[in-house]
């Protein structure tokens, strides 16, 4: 019985952090899945070695092993890494508990809500990050930033220049800056002309 409840706390757990958090939010579905099957795998597995002699240590590792493909093979953002470990570690809590006590209960509890405060669209609204690709190569950073910040339509707080390439007349930077507020879009278009994108071998333009 004990057994069941933990399991039907972890998948109250994971549904709540995956359908009520991060789906309304970012709306990638492939992650959903990603999310709801890495969570259950790891409950199963780690309520079988929580069962035999194995114990907690081979259940660590196989928090990190899992960790290690996983990014490893696939790209993803560092608030979507946030929500895997979360889905990972919900799983190793309730897998690896002999019961729904309240400790685990409330650090199932801390571990989704720290992920809906952390994440909430209301936490910094105005803030913004872009990595752009401009049409000209910017080796004065003062006249680079004074560019941005009309392009983007609002103040920078910090840019990184990724790459000039004065060949091509181009420059790669990432940008974070915060706009006047929530509303603004984040990125405008182009202030004249018709320019085309990076994606064209002759042609120039801004691309995010």
């Amino acid at each position: 019985m004990d057994r069941l409840l933990l399991v039907g706390a972890d998948l109250v757990a994971i549904s709540l952090l995956t359908f009520a958090v991060y789906f309304p939010r970012h709306h990638r579905r492939d992650l959903v899945a990603a999310f709801l099957g890495v969570n259950v795998g790891v409950l199963a597995v780690a309520m079988v070695l929580g069962s035999t002699s194995v114990g907690i240590g081979m259940g660590m590792g196989l928090f990190g092993v899992l960790s290690i493909i996983r990014l490893r093979s696939y790209e993803i953002a560092q608030h979507e890494i946030a929500y895997y470990f979360s889905a990972l570690a919900l799983g190793l809590l309730t897998g690896l508990s002999e019961s729904l006590d309240l400790l685990h209960t409330g650090l199932m509890v801390l571990v989704v809500a720290t992920l809906y405060a952390g994440d909430h669209p209301r936490l910094f609204p105005r803030h913004r990050q872009r990595e752009l690709r401009l049409d000209s190569a910017y080796t004065d950073e003062e006249a680079l930033r004074a560019h941005l910040e009309v392009l983007l339509g609002g103040r920078v707080l910090n840019l990184s220049v990724k790459g000039i390439d004065l060949v091509n007349d181009t420059t790669l930077v990432e940008v974070r800056y915060v706009v006047p507020n929530a509303s603004r879009a984040a990125v405008t278009k182009p202030r004249e002309g018709n320019p085309r994108t990076d994606d064209s071998p002759h042609g120039r333009g801004v691309r995010a």
